[in-house]
């Protein structure tokens, strides 16, 4: 197996929750959280990681402001606000979403001369189109999930512009059918549309050479135009862009069960967007982030302290990453 390469190594944003008891923590507000499942006192965090097929590793962060916590906002918590210097805020930091830190701190990493050639993320990023949008401004490709309602409008569909009828503002040129959504484009093109893919091994024991089951499941992959008033509005009354619809739909299911867009080329092979849409070990760094390295037991309360002991804590995961890619058979064995 050949060891990871700058082409295989992606930028993949993720969020975190790190649950509070109290409210004076910088930050902190009543805000879901998967590790509780419900809404709870928690501070944001978000993170991006440089993955490949084998490993990844967090490399920057940044600490989500809510809307409470911002003066300048109308939703500010007067309680919230007057914390701010206690927590050691800076005056110029606002709140600002989540999507937009993801940009910056991609920004930030290629701005060291880290190359960041795809980017990755869940549907809280990919259903955003100004996020979307964001990358293909800097040259990015990306694989990012969606939910069953974002809508596009199939391929072949081309925009006209209505006939003029001698009064008023001359018709824009625009679609002459609804957009869909993509779980209907999905189940339009029918269950015989979907392929077989293995994409990696997994945890448990199988038959293959490593020893490990591979993942496998059936994918659908289309090439549509996704709607929407911000991506309409980008293309200033042009065709919509043509990208890359994948879902999963296995075998043992009635419908699709999981969606995501790419702007990869329409050269693509299956296997490759599957693989990219796969590469989620974000969980996997959070899960030996929070229980090995002590990521959620930090108990300060200022926005410098928050910021030191995650970069301490993401060292410290790096370095047991290398350590174990170092000793792993499987990256020093020959391709």
């Amino acid at each position: 197996m050949r060891k990871p390469t700058p082409e295989r190594v992606h930028g993949v944003p993720s969020p975190t929750q790190l649950l509070k008891d109290g409210d004076a923590s910088a930050c902190v507000t009543r805000q879901y959280t998967g590790t509780a499942g419900k809404d709870t006192n928690c501070q944001a965090g978000v993170s991006l990681h440089l993955a490949s097929d084998r490993a990844s590793a967090v490399i920057d962060w940044r600490l989500f402001l809510p809307e409470s916590w911002d003066p300048a906002s109308p939703k500010a918590d007067p309680a919230k606000v007057a914390r701010r210097g206690p927590c050691g805020i800076p005056a110029e930091v606002g709140h600002v979403e989540k999507w937009q830190l993801a940009l910056d701190m991609i920004d930030e990493t290629r701005s060291w001369g880290i190359d960041v050639p795809l980017a990755v993320a869940d549907g809280g990023y990919g259903d955003t189109a100004a996020f979307r949008l964001g990358l293909e401004e800097r040259g990015l490709d990306y694989v990012v999930g969606i939910s069953t309602t974002t809508t596009a409008q199939p391929e072949g569909a081309r925009p006209h512009i209505p006939p003029y009828g001698g009064r008023g503002p001359r018709p824009q040129p625009g679609y002459p059918e609804p957009a869909q959504t993509v779980k209907k484009l999905v189940v339009e093109a029918g269950r015989q549309a979907a392929k077989p893919v293995q994409w990696r091994e997994g945890s448990r024991p199988g038959s293959g050479r490593s020893g490990f089951k591979r993942m496998y499941s059936r994918f659908v992959a289309l090439r549509i135009r996704p709607a929407g008033c911000e991506i309409r509005k980008a293309c200033d009354g042009q065709e919509l862009p043509v990208r890359w619809l994948l879902a999963e739909w296995p075998a043992t299911e009635p419908e699709p069960v999981q969606f995501w867009l790419s702007s990869l080329p329409a050269d693509t092979a299956l296997a490759t967007l599957v693989r990219t849409a796969k590469l989620r070990r974000i969980e996997h760094d959070y899960r030996e982030m929070k229980q090995a390295l002590g990521l959620a037991h930090f108990e300060g309360r200022t926005w410098r302290g928050w910021h030191h002991h995650v970069t301490l804590v993401s060292v410290a995961h790096a370095f047991c990453t290398l350590q174990r890619l170092t000793r792993s058979p499987k990256e020093t064995a020959p391709a």
